[in-house]
């Protein structure tokens, strides 16, 4: 297995670092969108990255007139991507 595609220990069970990006952005994204409606968000993004064993997550979320806190949705969606891929190698 190349070093470039694989997690963080090179074994073949772990994830690539694809698929641990992709699990961790779309975890972010379903739970800001199970708290908040679509249309209460003016913009969302959700910059993940994963090198060397490191999982970086961050959430920017503007929604001003959203019904829930916004900062603490982002929080919340930072730490469910964490947990998604923590679940992934697990």
């Amino acid at each position: 297995m190349p070093t470039d595609d694989a997690g963080a220990d090179a074994g073949s069970d772990d994830p690539s670092d694809e698929e641990v990006v992709e699990t961790a952005a779309e975890a972010a994204d379903r739970v800001v969108f199970s708290r908040l409606d679509r249309s209460a968000v003016d913009d969302l993004d959700v910059t993940v990255t994963f090198e060397d064993g490191i999982l970086e997550v961050d959430v920017y979320l503007n929604a001003p007139d959203a019904s829930d806190d916004p900062d603490r949705v982002a929080d919340d969606a930072a730490l469910a991507a964490r947990g998604a891929v923590d679940d992934l190698f697990a």
